[in-house]
């Protein structure tokens, strides 16, 4: 790869800027990609942007850029995108920063102050080379601290007409993940920001757990179809199933994988309204203490998934006291530090997590109990 040192103006990159929000960022006279297909989307929060600009006011250095030769007068960002579209936006017009104590659009500066800006030199380093070394040293680069999750990554990896598709349905603000479902949209279901491409990437682990694959496996196998409309399909179908089952809908059904019990599940049959009243009682159980592990309880009968509510040592004292450190099982003296409580009617029967339940057993006779 060969690397070329360049000091260009802002002025110059502002030359026929345009920022069509998510669909492309253009600029330098329309040579330069701001924003290529593979990059993440604008994240940097107001006080991280608004620096940017206050460097520049002082006259102090960026970090260096990098472009990426794509044509003979053509390039795209390959580092440093939320510096740059900071600095282009700003000088468009579209936020205002403190400057010597008042809220400041760049219009309002004195016009020796946006020279001074517009002719700051931004130190770039154009790199020519094949695409996977423009990938390479994509993957080992960091914008001034924001990394890139692991999902931005292989979206560089795996750069071609399935990604961009992809992103169209999964990675933009509002986009038609976001929205499907409930009135909560897939955000009541998924963790993370579509944004952060972190819907899409969980998108794609789904389907490739359907698969018998990986994330990389997944995306590499389809880098090159021209479009993502079986992904797009799946998910909908993964979020319809979820609501057919459980159409009440709370909070802990977030950030669970349903797509992984979709594709183990799917195919047995449910009494939706069963499951709703088995729900809500194990919602108001006291003694089901993870409440998340509701759901997935009543798919694999898991009980160990609920978290049931210890005995205290209260009653772990109070019972052996009463059993006098006898183990009812095998009938043989035990201290307090060599029993477990367990519960003498079992949860899964009824039996509560009180002294009035509580059954002290020898280790041994209670994890041969624990496995009947």
């Amino acid at each position: 790869m060969q690397i070329t040192e360049n000091r260009i103006k802002v002025r110059d990159v502002y030359e026929n800027y345009e920022n069509d929000d998510e669909e492309g960022v253009v600029g330098y006279d329309d040579r330069l990609d701001i924003r290529p297909r593979y990059q993440r989307e604008f994240v940097y929060k107001d006080a991280k942007r608004d620096a940017v600009i206050d460097t520049v006011l002082q006259g102090l250095p960026l970090n260096v850029m990098y472009w990426a030769k794509t044509g003979d007068d053509t390039y795209e960002v390959l580092d440093g995108q939320q510096r740059t579209i900071s600095l282009m936006e700003y000088v468009d017009g579209n936020f205002s920063i403190k400057y010597e104590n008042n809220a400041m659009n760049f219009d309002n500066l004195p016009e020796d102050v946006q020279e001074r800006i517009l002719d700051y030199e931004l130190l770039v380093y154009i790199c020519d080379g094949t695409d996977s070394e423009k990938l390479k040293w994509f993957k080992t680069i960091n914008i001034a601290g924001e990394r890139l999750t692991n999902q931005e990554l292989r979206n560089a990896v795996y750069a071609g007409p399935w990604v961009s598709d992809a992103k169209r349905y999964f990675s933009k603000t509002n986009c038609p993940a976001a929205r499907y479902g409930n009135s909560k949209g897939c955000n009541g279901y998924v963790k993370g920001e579509s944004i952060r491409q972190e819907i899409l990437e969980t998108a794609i682990e789904w389907i490739a757990d359907r698969d018998g694959t990986t994330v990389d496996g997944y995306m590499s196998a389809h880098q090159n179809d021209p479009t993502a409309q079986e992904l797009w399909s799946y998910f909908r179908t993964v979020i319809e199933w979820t609501e057919s089952l459980f159409p009440v809908y709370r909070r802990e059904m977030k950030g669970l994988p349903w797509g992984l019990w979709y594709n183990q599940y799917h195919e047995q049959k449910y009494d939706p309204k069963a499951l709703e009243d088995r729900v809500s009682e194990l919602m108001a159980d006291d003694d089901v203490t993870r409440k998340s592990g509701v759901y997935e309880y009543l798919l694999t009968g898991h009980e160990r998934v609920l978290n049931i509510r210890a005995f205290t040592d209260r009653d772990r004292r109070a019972a052996y006291e009463k059993q006098k450190g006898i183990c009812p099982l095998c009938q043989q003296h035990f201290e307090l530090s060599e029993m477990q409580a367990d519960h003498n009617i079992p949860w899964s029967k009824g039996g509560k997590t009180i002294l009035e339940n509580c059954v002290m057993l020898c280790v041994k006779d209670n994890i041969k109990k624990s496995n009947k």
